[in-house]
């Protein structure tokens, strides 16, 4: 019943009424006070009226409010940047909070000159080589409790072309080594708190799942293959590992993230030697185009050798960087990064791939580019992608051998990533390095060129 029907019926019942008391009681009550009661009567009831309508309404907006928060909740279980693991595009629901994904990726390369400088190497030797990783992920939500749990096992074989190509930042952010392996990369828990504007986690990490993450250049089984545009290689990111990490959204465009982890990945010793990070992210929304405006510091404690002074050997490591990516219209998204680190030191650990093993250290990288939706040539779902960045060596580096050129070596990667179906796609991959490794490789300072291949398949 509309409130304007109820209204006009209860008007007429309080006129129809007042009649037949007027003719029962004519005489009592003069015509003009009847007529007072009668406005008195209808005043009362419209303002009845009018307050159940203002009831009715506020119930309706807190039923929605909560409905709306429910359905958020729900949709989105942590508000956190937590989209850079390695997770398969498609995941099937096994049952109500429990996710499997499944994923394959299958790569090869070819180089026009391969420049290790192991024995019998000859000089501008092009070579090809492949390598394959496959994910399986499972995610389990407990909604009662605000908690979610994951699990991801990652099995491969193949180094590519890595191990044959002695660089600053190498080919295939996806190889792995010459050896079939299988192993647990991620597992952990993550608790939220205070209403979904806190939560920790922990566990065995990726650390570059949290930090210094890129909407477009942080998936080397869909985007970038090179290293240099999957993460700053000024960071000193250690292997998956011990280790904790905290988020805080003091606001919905702001987020605060700290990271403690073990600076190897054994679980030996843990807290002996650690890594530290913290960032703030901006997330910005202008003219309705999303952006993201990260700023992080590190530090490594692992023992750290003074490039000028060999003696001290128990150097500190520290950096700082930046991550932006910022959608540029509808189809085009740009991004651009930044990386230094401290250069006076450099980590025994930290060495070539090839050649002799020989120790080296970075003081800043950056890289910039962009990706285009191919929704104007009829093709929505595919994606085409252009990034260049350098690689800039220590000069501390430099200084404690004169014989080092130790040139700026660059990047330049593009990719076209076709849509088959919705478990398939395709990508030809073109990258173009010059000053390899600084132009330091004995006898060999020629520029590389190497084109790629990449499958992706989700099941």
């Amino acid at each position: 019943m509309s409130t304007r029907f109820f209204k006009k019926l209860v008007l007429f019942t309080v006129i129809f009424s007042a009649f037949f008391a007027g003719w029962s009681f004519a005489g009592e009550l003069s015509i003009v006070d009847e007529i007072n009661l009668l406005k008195k009567r209808i005043s009362a009831l419209e303002d009845k009226a009018a307050r159940q309508e203002k009831y009715i309404a506020t119930q309706n907006e807190i039923a929605e409010e909560q409905k709306q928060k429910i359905t958020e909740y729900e949709s989105k279980f942590s508000q956190f940047e937590e989209k850079f693991h390695r997770v398969p595009v498609d995941t099937m629901q096994l049952m109500e909070g429990l996710e499997l994904g499944v994923g394959a990726t299958m790569i090869v390369q070819g180089a026009n000159n391969v420049n290790y400088g192991g024995e019998g190497h000859t000089q501008k030797k092009s070579r090809t080589d492949g390598s394959y990783s496959a994910d399986l992920t499972l995610a389990k939500e407990f909604k009662e409790v605000r908690g979610r749990a994951f699990l991801h096992l990652e099995a491969g074989q193949g180094a590519g072309l890595e191990d044959n190509l002695t660089l600053y930042s190498n080919v295939n952010r996806d190889a792995g080594d010459s050896e079939a392996r299988i192993e647990v990369t991620e597992f952990w828990y993550e608790q939220s708190l205070f209403n979904n504007k806190a939560a920790i986690t922990f566990g065995k990490l990726d650390p570059s799942a949290y930090f210094d993450q890129n909407e477009v250049a942080n998936d080397e089984t869909l985007q970038f293959l090179g290293r240099i545009f999957r993460n700053a290689p000024t960071i000193e990111f250690p292997d998956n590992g011990a280790g904790i990490r905290f988020a805080y959204l003091p606001a919905e465009w702001m987020e605060l993230g700290y990271g403690l982890f073990n600076s190897n990945s054994g679980w030996e010793k843990i807290g002996g030697n650690l890594f530290n990070i913290g960032q703030v992210t901006f997330k910005t929304n202008f003219l309705n185009l999303a952006g993201n405006y990260r700023f992080y510091g590190w530090a490594n404690n692992a023992n750290h050798t003074n490039w000028l002074d060999m003696e001290k050997t128990k150097e500190t490591a520290y950096g700082f960087g930046l991550s932006f990516d910022q959608k540029a219209n509808d189809i085009v998204t740009l991004f651009a990064r930044y990386g230094w680190q401290n250069p006076k030191v450099y980590n025994p650990e930290i060495k070539t791939t090839t050649g002799d093993g020989l120790n080296y250290s970075l003081e800043q990288s950056w890289s910039a580019g962009f990706q285009i939706e191919g929704r104007p040539w009829g093709r929505e779902k595919d994606i085409f992608a252009f990034a260049v960045g350098q690689v800039m060596p220590s000069n501390d580096y430099k200084k404690q051998d004169a014989s080092l050129s130790a040139k700026t070596e660059g990047h330049l990667e593009t990719y076209y990533r076709i849509y088959i179906n919705d478990h398939l796609s395709i990508s030809p991959d073109f990258q173009y390095i010059w000053n390899p490794y600084g132009k330091d490789v004995a006898g060999d300072t020629s520029s590389i060129f190497v084109g790629g291949m990449r499958a992706q398949v989700d099941f």
